[in-house]
């Protein structure tokens, strides 16, 4: 009887498990859908995509490059006669041309070697002129026999040595004067002064070797710029066919244009070590843009090219085929494009091979395609405001809700 019990009691245990797993299994069939049509159609559903249709313009060929500001011409000024620096005429920064005053140096001891001078060559000249009316007496005497034609021959040369002594001295006056003129120091070019090296009331001497101030040449203003080796080719038949080159000056975020200018001169030799060479164009910098020292980017233009297929940058795609592009047809369906992408301007690009005008391509969404796969075209906007908004089923859900009014209507 106890073994009768005991497999009753089994059974009855198995029995309610197996209803259980029975119940628990039916309710998951119930709640998951079959994988039918209604699976099939979401796999199915268009891709969201935004589109940009080729269209051919012209597009410049453009070497882009890190450049240097560099002032066209720099100026330490130094003192070129010792002296007590007396006065400094210039305002830290200010804009000079050439021959402004810059500073002035004590003049009096100076003013003081010209009047020496100028007092030696007065005494030499009287001394000269005495000796020309003893030599044309002696001339008168000799004609007459009344005199050695020796005493004449060494008047005469005592003439010549007078004159030599005068010239002698007309030197040393004008050697005065320029020592003299050296106490007021000018501007030898036009630029922008720096900051004041050295304060009125110290001595200067023309040993320094920090001087009084620096101008720097800033109009026109050059910037030096290199570029890979392989572009030396097509820049040089451009200059040797006498083409101006146009140089633009950008920020270093390469966001706003600061000048342009034209391409100035090439160096004469490749960095072996970079395998680039050195570049240098000219700014006319009349709205002070460029500063020296300056980083900039620099793009350099060769040439404009002329009837091309342009599309956005953004359409470019990478896999292991290469470069291709998903283009669009007339049923709304992709297909993978192998292309060959040319010169590269802004967000724009040149497709030299693969696409042709008037097709479209994906420049949004691309992400979510494949091969043969429908989209649904959209504008960029609009798929960024789905992004950021509900899902689809939420807005459904929500038209589906009666407005507070109608309520309050019934």
């Amino acid at each position: 009887m106890k073994n009768k019990a005991l497999w009753i009691t089994i059974g009855v245990l198995v029995a309610a498990g197996v209803l259980t797993i029975f119940l628990i299994y039916g309710k998951q069939e119930k709640q998951t859908p079959p994988v039918g049509r209604g699976a099939m159609d979401g796999a199915s559903r268009p891709v969201p995509v935004a589109v940009a249709i080729a269209r051919t313009g012209d597009i410049d060929v453009v070497i882009n490059a890190l450049g240097t500001v560099t002032a066209r011409n720099t100026v330490t000024i130094k003192p070129r006669v010792d002296g007590q620096l007396v006065r400094v005429a210039f305002r830290e920064g200010q804009l000079v041309e050439i021959g402004d005053l810059l500073a002035e140096i004590d003049p009096r001891s100076f003013q003081s070697q010209l009047d020496q001078a100028n007092g030696q060559l007065m005494r030499d000249q009287a001394l000269l002129a005495n000796a020309a009316l003893d030599q044309a007496r002696y001339r008168g005497l000799l004609a007459k026999d009344s005199i050695a034609k020796q005493q004449v021959d060494a008047q005469a040369a005592l003439v010549r040595q007078y004159e030599g002594v005068v010239k002698t001295d007309r030197a040393l006056v004008d050697n005065a004067k320029l020592q003299l003129a050296f106490t007021h120091v000018t501007a030898p070019i036009a630029g922008r002064l720096g900051l004041r090296l050295v304060d009125t009331g110290n001595m200067v001497r023309t040993t320094d070797t920090g001087g009084l101030v620096v101008i720097t040449q800033t109009q026109p203003i050059t910037v030096i710029f290199s570029i890979p080796s392989d572009n030396l080719a097509a820049v040089m038949s451009k200059l040797q066919a006498n083409q101006q080159l146009t140089v633009e000056a950008w920020d270093r975020d390469d966001k706003n244009k600061l000048a342009i200018g034209t391409l100035l001169t090439i160096d004469n030799q490749i960095d072996a070590t970079t395998g680039t060479v050195k570049l240098k164009a000219e700014f006319t910098n009349s709205d002070n843009a460029l500063f020296p020292n300056q980083f900039v980017n620099i793009h350099l233009r060769i040439e404009t090219r002329h009837g091309v297929t342009l599309v956005p940058t953004s359409a470019s795609q990478r896999g292991t085929q290469g470069t291709f592009f998903y283009v669009v047809d007339e049923s709304k369906t992709v297909s993978l494009r192998p292309v060959v992408l040319g010169q590269i301007s802004g967000n724009i690009v040149a497709v030299e091979k693969g696409l042709a005008p008037g097709e479209k391509v994906v420049i949004d969404g691309a992400d979510k395609l494949r091969q043969g796969a429908k989209v649904e075209i959209s504008s960029p906007g609009e798929r960024s405001g789905e992004s950021k908004g509900p899902p689809k089923g939420d807005r459904r859900q929500n038209r589906r809700k009666p407005p507070a009014e109608s309520k309050n209507g019934a």
